[in-house]
């Protein structure tokens, strides 16, 4: 079917319906005037037109592009070589067999019999009784210590008796005052005085005058332990009085 004949039919349309006798005719309006005439014919070919090619698009026969067809594949036959077999394995270098030698004997022990010995029976003999517990008497005294060395006591040496009074103090004559004067002196291994502390006295100026004089003027004979002479402390008293005339 072709286009052609479609449109004909279109545009072929029958002719405007005449109005019957004694019937008023339509007056055709006109947009812009009244000398404007409405043409059918273009109007239907205004409508026909896109609905034919709509028609005659879906009526054309379809085109289907069919794939060309593929030719046989050809190929030539390559014979392959045969595989190699595997080398045959390295045998082992010849390694010498060891000599053999004589095997030794196992030595074996020579078997010893042993004669049993002869049972022997112990006699005890008579049973001793428990004599019970022993009395030791009284423990031993033990040993006595040695004696220590006799110790001999620091004495005033007779030879220096005369320089043993200190002098009087001037005060204490003046004020016509007595009294006494008591120390602790110690006396060193070769029989002088090395100290002086007070222990009591009656005035100030006595013991300053008996420290001075027992420094200076006191010799004594040193104590001594087994003949050995030692330092020792001695307690001295001397007395202080105003001879009248």
């Amino acid at each position: 079917m072709t286009l052609i004949p479609l449109i004909s039919a279109i545009m072929t349309a029958p002719e405007a319906t005449t109005a019957p006798a004694g019937a008023a005719m339509p007056l055709a309006r006109s947009s812009y005037g009244s000398d404007a005439r409405h043409h059918p014919v273009a109007a239907l070919f205004a409508v026909g037109l896109p609905a034919a090619l709509v028609v005659a698009v879906a009526l054309s026969p379809m085109i289907i592009e069919m794939a060309p067809k593929s030719e046989p594949m050809t190929g030539t036959l390559v014979e392959l070589d045969k595989p190699l077999d595997p080398p045959p394995p390295k045998q082992a270098d010849d390694v010498e067999p060891m000599p053999r030698t004589a095997s030794t004997p196992d030595v074996v022990d020579p078997v010893v019999p042993t004669t049993p010995l002869s049972e022997t029976r112990f006699d005890p003999g008579p049973s001793i009784p428990d004599p019970g517990p022993v009395d030791l008497g009284p423990p031993a005294r033990p040993a006595d210590p040695p004696p220590l060395p006799k110790l001999v006591m620091a004495e005033l040496d007779s030879k220096f008796a005369g320089t043993f009074q200190p002098d009087y103090p001037a005060r204490e004559q003046r004020e016509q005052i007595e009294g006494a004067a008591k120390v602790r002196v110690l006396i060193g291994t070769d029989g002088r005085v090395k100290a002086v502390e007070l222990v009591s006295t009656d005035s100030r100026g006595f013991f300053e005058e008996t420290k001075r004089r027992a420094l200076a003027k006191w010799r004594f004979k040193p104590a001594t332990r087994g003949g050995v002479p030692e330092e020792s402390w001695m307690v001295m008293t001397v007395r202080f009085q105003i001879k009248n005339a």
